[in-house]
């Protein structure tokens, strides 16, 4: 198990998004998911291809948008490894195949298969705060440890999608339930 030094509580502290907190005031849990997907990108490395080189790194949001501009704000003005981010907001599975990380809303629960099928065959991130989305093939898992946003990650999910997760990033993570990262 991690444990993290709290960061210090000053006029100095940061939001998830970037910008300077208000005293008192903490990010909403979406800000921090928001913030989780952009330093997402900063810790994995995607197989390069022709057309892939010098594009933008494209995050999309699969179903139901929980974000509210938070992820936009996250993003304004930053790249991850000298590429450009753009985001996306996507209503059908077929379109995610360009993404390179895909955030499926809780609205998808019910289309969870049909959206692993279509991006099968390709590199991409999935990223869910579905129940059990590592156990059933997802790579990255929100979930909630009190107040606390955390993440797991089926390392195994991840390899399947030729995906190389940084051991920064590994060491993070909630441990995944033993033998429940099967796919």
């Amino acid at each position: 198990m991690v444990h993290c030094k709290p960061a210090a509580r000053n006029s100095r502290a940061r939001r998830a998004d970037g910008m300077p907190r208000k005293p008192g005031r903490s990010p909403s849990e979406y800000q921090v998911k928001a913030a989780f997907l952009y330093n997402f990108a900063k810790f994995v490395e995607w197989p390069q291809t022709a057309e892939d080189q010098n594009g933008p790194l494209a995050i999309c949001v699969l179903g139901k948008d929980p974000f509210g501009g938070a992820l936009e704000r996250v993003i304004e003005g930053k790249t991850v490894k000298g590429r450009s981010i753009t985001i996306r907001h996507l209503n059908e599975a077929g379109r995610a195949q360009a993404c390179h990380i895909l955030f499926i809303s809780a609205s998808e629960a019910g289309h969870f298969n049909e959206v692993l099928r279509s991006i099968l065959e390709r590199n991409v991130l999935t990223v869910s705060e579905i129940d059990g989305f590592c156990e059933r093939g997802g790579v990255i898992a929100f979930v909630m440890d009190g107040q606390r946003v955390r993440f797991r990650v089926n390392t195994k999910a991840a390899a399947r999608a030729n995906l190389n997760i940084s051991s920064k990033l590994l060491q993070l993570a909630l441990p995944t339930p033993e033998g429940k990262d099967k796919y």
